[in-house]
C-alpha cells in the first residue's frame, strides 16, 4: 500500500508580492483574466484578498468587497489541478463567514450562464438567482450574460 500525505490547506491574507502566482493561475484558467492592475486596484482599494495555498503550493484565490451591510464577491478561483477537491467550497465558505463578522446582511455575485459548475457550487451554498445583466462578460463569440445571484447572511 502506497501512503497517500493528506491535503493541508491554509487562507491567509493576500499581498501584492503573491499577485504574480495569482495571475499566472488566472491567466491559465481564462481566456479573459483578470489583469495585474484589476488585483492591484483591488488591494489597494482595501477589498478582501485571500489566498489558498495547498501542501504550500498557491491553489487559489478570491477578492472580496465588503461595504454597506453587503458582500460582493468579485473574483473567486481554484488553480486547475486543485479543482473538485473542496477547496472552492471551503474558501466560498469562509468568505460567507467573514462576510457575516463583518456585519454584512448579504452576499451578491456574478457568474457566467455557461459556468454550470460554480452555478451548482453557489446553488448548494444557498445563494439563488434574483437577476441577469446582459452582455457582462466578454466572450470568444461577443459577450456572454451574467447570472447574478444573492445569499442572505
Amino acid at each position: 500500500m502506497i501512503a497517500v500525505p493528506e491535503q493541508t490547506s491554509q487562507l491567509i491574507p493576500m499581498h501584492e508580492e503573491d499577485l504574480e502566482r495569482v495571475i499566472a493561475i488566472e491567466t491559465a484558467l481564462y481566456e479573459f483574466p483578470w489583469t495585474l492592475g484589476n488585483f492591484r486596484d483591488s488591494l489597494h482599494a482595501g477589498h478582501s484578498g485571500w489566498i489558498c495555498t495547498a501542501n504550500r503550493e498557491l491553489a487559489g484565490y478570491a477578492i472580496l468587497m465588503i461595504g454597506w451591510g453587503e458582500a460582493h464577491l468579485l473574483n473567486i478561483s481554484i488553480a486547475a489541478s486543485w479543482q473538485r477537491k473542496g477547496l472552492g467550497e471551503s474558501l466560498l465558505r469562509f468568505l460567507i463567514d467573514l462576510s457575516r463578522e463583518r456585519h454584512c446582511e448579504r452576499m451578491l455575485l456574478e457568474v457566467r450562464r455557461s459556468n454550470m459548475v460554480a452555478r451548482q457550487l453557489y446553488l448548494r451554498n444557498r445563494f439563488v438567482e434574483i437577476g441577469e445583466r446582459k452582455g457582462y462578460y466578454p466572450a470568444i463569440q461577443g459577450r456572454e450574460d451574467a447570472i447574478v445571484l444573492e445569499r442572505l447572511l
